[in-house]
C-alpha cells in the first residue's frame, strides 16, 4: 500500500532493485585461508544440487569443504552427506533460526565459526562453498563471509525472474539460470530470460544449465577454477 502522510496525500514507495542493504562487514584478508564462494537463491532453484555437482566435479582436484545454512534443520547438509559427494566431515551445517540472509549478511559469526572448524580439521583447505538457505531475490552474502557469490534462479519461476532484478540477480559475481531442460514445460522463453539477465547484469557473467543434461555443472566448475587462480 502507498505510504500515507497526515495531510491526506498518498506517495508511492519505490525501491531500487539493484541495491542491496549496506554490508556491515569488511572483506576478510585472503592470505592464509581457504577461498570462500557463497551460493544463494530462491527456494527450490537448485542450490544444493549445484553444490553437489561442484563437489563431484572438483573434489578430486581441489581440497574443498561445504557449509550449509537452513533455518531449523540440517536438511541440505544431510542431502549432501547421503549423496556421498564429499567425506561427511567436510560438511558443516548452520541452523540460522531466522531468515537465512541474516546469517550470511547481518550476523555472519555462525558461518565464520563453521568455516574455521573446517580449516582446523583439514589443513591446507583451498575452497569452502557456503550455501545459503532459501530466500528471495534480495539475499546477497557479506563480503566479510564470501569472496565471490553465485546466485541461482530457475526457469520454473518464469522467464520474468531476471528482469525483476534484486541484488542477487544484479550484483552476484555469477548468475546461474538452472533447470533449462524443463523450460518448454513451464512456458519459459530462454531467449527472453537470458537477454533480460544480460541486460540487468551488464558485464557480469550468466550461465544457463541443466544438471540433468550436465550433472557435473562444467561451466560453473570452470568459473570456480578461474576464481581460485
Amino acid at each position: 500500500m502507498p505510504a500515507e502522510h497526515g495531510h491526506g496525500h498518498f506517495h508511492p514507495v519505490s525501491f531500487d532493485p539493484t541495491v542491496a542493504e549496506p554490508d556491515h562487514h569488511e572483506a576478510a584478508p585472503a592470505h592464509g585461508r581457504a577461498y570462500r564462494i557463497g551460493i544463494g537463491g530462491p527456494v527450490g532453484s537448485g542450490k544444493t544440487a549445484l553444490v553437489a555437482a561442484l563437489c563431484r566435479a572438483l573434489g578430486d582436484e581441489i581440497n574443498l569443504a561445504v557449509v550449509t545454512n537452513d533455518i531449523y534443520t540440517t536438511e541440505d547438509a544431510d542431502f549432501l552427506r547421503r549423496a556421498g559427494v564429499l567425506d561427511a566431515a567436510r560438511i558443516e551445517a548452520v541452523q540460522t533460526g531466522a531468515c537465512p540472509h541474516t546469517a550470511i549478511r547481518d550476523d555472519i559469526t555462525a558461518n565464520l565459526d563453521a568455516v574455521e572448524r573446517l580449516e582446523e580439521r583439514f589443513p591446507g583447505l583451498e575452497l569452502v562453498i557456503i550455501e545459503s538457505g532459501g530466500d528471495n531475490l534480495t539475499a546477497v552474502f557479506s563480503r566479510g563471509l564470501a569472496d565471490s557469490q553465485v546466485f541461482v534462479v530457475d526457469v520454473a519461476g518464469g522467464d520474468k525472474v531476471p528482469r525483476k532484478g534484486g541484488p542477487g540477480v544484479t550484483t552476484a559475481d555469477l548468475l546461474v539460470i538452472n533447470k533449462i531442460d524443463i523450460a518448454h514445460l513451464v512456458g519459459a522463453d530462454m531467449t527472453v530470460m537470458t537477454s533480460d539477465a544480460h541486460r540487468m547484469r551488464g558485464e557480469l557473467p550468466v550461465i544457463t544449465q541443466s544438471l540433468v543434461d550436465t550433472p557435473d555443472a562444467p561451466d560453473v566448475a570452470a568459473w570456480v577454477r578461474k576464481q581460485l587462480r
